[in-house]
Order: structure tokens, then sequence, then C-alpha cells
């Protein structure tokens, strides 16, 4: 019976909480994605400027006014303005319109600037994407890995319990010792405390999943193995990381050819026509029209064109110390994180030894406990032992999980 027990233990499955369903990390990753207010915020900002856009378009179009400017000046008694300025009144009624005269590569540049807007919020909203993704599944890993713990921790705990009531009878015949069904006691009180600390945590640890995913719920369901795996990253200067720097570049060169428009004659077309009279000579006949040209030619503004030249070389050399920088510290960061791998999967390895072992000792012990010249003591620390290197290989896989999904982060 103590060695169909035994070796019970030693062949402990990690299987899960009854509950009705399972989630899996597809699951998590659809709710934080789709409840993300961020990422919306991204989507209508690329929305804003399409409407910017249409508004440039509008802005070229002949802008049509009305104006009405009605005005009396009495003189009483000799007193009040001079009518010869004043006209004693005036009436005027007109409809102006105005245009705007624009190069087509003046308005291309301009809709270019929003276009490269729009690819740098879109660029971001990729990185913000990616962020939330390796947060949820960060999270999704370590909820998963304290349920793990617990559902090893909880069947090591009944089968404990099971071995509890063969010990205590066979202490009660006096086979074994008071103190040697005491010293398993212990062993099993803390097997006990430990299911409990690690319920606590694994509701704790699945409540902020839900919570960083924007779902309401108290439940803990159980969570499916994430089936994570090594992502062949990009070349550094085509991910989205440093696209952003590239995107930059092009804005300051566009932004170079709208100081260079701003500069150039500006032409414009006028036209008005209504009524407009001082009622001071046949004033039914004061309806008419007016037209004519505006041209605005820059001269010497202070070289204020020079000055916004220098902001956008000093902005073009922060651009690029930034660049190189963010350059270098991804390949770093991700040779770091293949170092870390390597490193946890060589010690999972060694793990899974010294699991050999303690099992190893375990039998030894059953052995010795079918003779009756095994003592309790040292089957408790050979089962603590395997114990402890369980929950060892558990928290192993765990940060190997955690570190594929830094890694995987650099793969857009």
């Amino acid at each position: 019976m103590k060695k169909a027990i035994v070796l019970l233990i030693l062949s402990l499955p990690l299987t899960g909480y009854l509950f009705a369903q399972s989630r899996d990390i597809d699951y998590y990753l659809a709710q934080a994605l789709n409840n993300s207010p961020l990422l919306r915020d991204y989507r209508n900002q690329v929305l804003t400027n399409q409407l910017d856009s249409q508004r440039i378009r509008a802005t070229y179009k002949p802008q049509v006014t009305g104006t009405s400017n009605n005005t009396y000046a009495p003189v009483f008694n000799g007193f009040g303005y001079d009518n010869a300025i004043t006209n004693g009144g005036n009436i005027t009624a007109v409809v102006g319109v105005n245009q705007t005269l624009v190069s087509r590569r003046n308005i291309n540049t301009q809709f270019e600037t929003l276009r490269i807007q729009n690819q740098g919020i879109e660029n971001t909203a990729k990185i913000s994407e990616q962020d939330l993704k390796r947060t949820i599944v960060a999270q999704y890993i370590t909820a998963y890995g304290s349920l793990q713990q617990l559902n090893f921790t909880r069947e090591a705990n009944d089968l404990l319990k099971k071995e509890e009531v063969i010990l205590k009878t066979l202490t009660e015949r006096n086979v074994y010792r008071q103190t040697d069904y005491l010293t398993f006691l212990v062993t099993l009180k803390q097997q006990e405390l430990a299911v409990r600390q690690l319920d606590i945590q694994y509701r704790n640890d699945n409540a902020t999943l839900n919570y960083l995913s924007g779902i309401v719920d108290t439940a803990a369901p159980p969570l499916q193995e994430p089936a994570l795996t090594l992502s062949a990253l990009p070349d550094a200067d085509h991910s989205v990381f440093l696209h952003k720097y590239t995107l930059d570049s092009l804005l300051l060169v566009n932004s170079r050819a709208l100081v260079d428009f701003s500069y150039k004659p500006k032409v414009s077309l006028f036209a008005d026509g209504g009524y407009n009279s001082s009622f001071a000579f046949e004033a039914y006949k004061n309806w008419g029209t007016s037209f004519g040209i505006n041209l605005t030619v820059p001269i010497y503004d202070g070289k204020q064109k020079k000055l916004q030249y220098s902001k956008l070389d000093i902005a073009e050399r922060t651009r690029t110390g930034y660049k190189d920088f963010y350059k270098n510290q991804y390949y770093q960061q991700v040779a770091q994180l293949r170092q870390q791998l390597k490193g946890t999967e060589d010690l999972i390895g060694d793990i899974s030894q010294q699991i050999k072992y303690s099992e190893g000792l375990i039998n030894a012990n059953v052995k010795l406990l079918e003779t009756g010249d095994a003592k309790i003591a040292d089957l408790v620390i050979a089962l603590n032992n395997y114990l402890t290197a369980k929950n060892l290989l558990i928290q192993n896989n765990v940060s190997r999980l955690q570190i594929i999904n830094q890694i995987n982060y650099w793969n857009r």
C-alpha cells in the first residue's frame, strides 16, 4: 500500500481545476486589443487627419463671403460728422469671392505631410499593440505558472492525506512511533497552507489578467498551456521600432519643402458684387461689381527662413542620434535575451536530472519501508526534495516562456 501511494506521488499529473470551460491566450489577446482605448484613439487620429486633408482641399477652393455694412451719420443744427466724409450714411451689401492660386506641388506637399503623419500614427499603433500583447502574454504566463503550482500542490496534498490515514492507523498499532506520525503530519499541514496560499495567488494573477484585458469578471477559470515558439525577427532597419525614425526623416524633408513654398510669391484673385451706396445721388443705380488680383512677394524677413532650416538640421541630428542608440539597444537586448533563454533551458535540463535523483531516493525509502527499516523523517525529506524540484521546474518553465515572450516582442 505504501509503495503504491508513493508511486502515485511520483507520477503526479499537472491537471487543473474542474471548471466548466478553460480559456486560452488568444482569448485574452483578442479582448485586450478590442477593449484598448489607446488603439481606438490612434484609429481616430487617422480619421482626423483624413478630415484635415479634406479641409486643405476646401481651403484652396473659391471662398465666398457675404458682407453688409450699414451706417448713418446724422447732423443736428450743424453738429455732426463732416458730411464730405460720411456722406450722411452708407449702405453696403455685397457678396465676395476669393480664390488663392497655389501650385499642385505645394498642395501635394501639404498632403504628403498628412500622409506621413498617418503612417507615423499607424506605426505607433503597431508598437503600442506589441506593448499590449507583451503585457497580456506576460501576465497570462504568470497566471498559468501559478495555476500549475496550485494544481501540483493540491494533488500532492490530496495524496498525502490518504497516506496520513494509513500512517495514523499504523501508528495506533505501534508500527511507527508517535513522533514519526507527527513529523509526517507537519508536512501535510504545510502542504495545506501552501494550497491556500497558491489559490489566493492564482486568483489574484487571473484578476490582474482580466484587468489588463479590459474584462469585467471575478471568476478564475483554468488557463490552457500557452503555445509559444520563437518567432523569426526582422532586420532592425525593417522593424516597426526603427521605422518611426525613417518616418521622422521623411517628415523633416517635407517640412523643409513647406518652408520653401512659404517663401514663394502668392497670388490670389478676388471679386465682389452687390449694392454699395451713400444715397447721395441716384441711389437706385448703385448696384455694381469689382474684381482684381493680389500679389505678395517676400523680400526680407530677418533671415527667418535660414533659422527654420537650422532648426530642421538640429532635429535631423537628434533623430539620427536616437536611431543609432536605439539600434544598438535592439541588438544588445535581443542577444541578451537569447543568452538568458539558453541558460534557462540548460537549467531546466539539470533540474530534470535532479528530479530523477529524488525519485531514486524515494524508491530506496519505499523498499526500506517494506522491510520496516525506513524512517518516516527520511521519506518526508525525500518527498519534500521532490516537491521542491518539481516546483522549481515549473518556475523555470515559466521563466523560459517569459523570455520567449520578450524576444517575440521584437518580431514586427
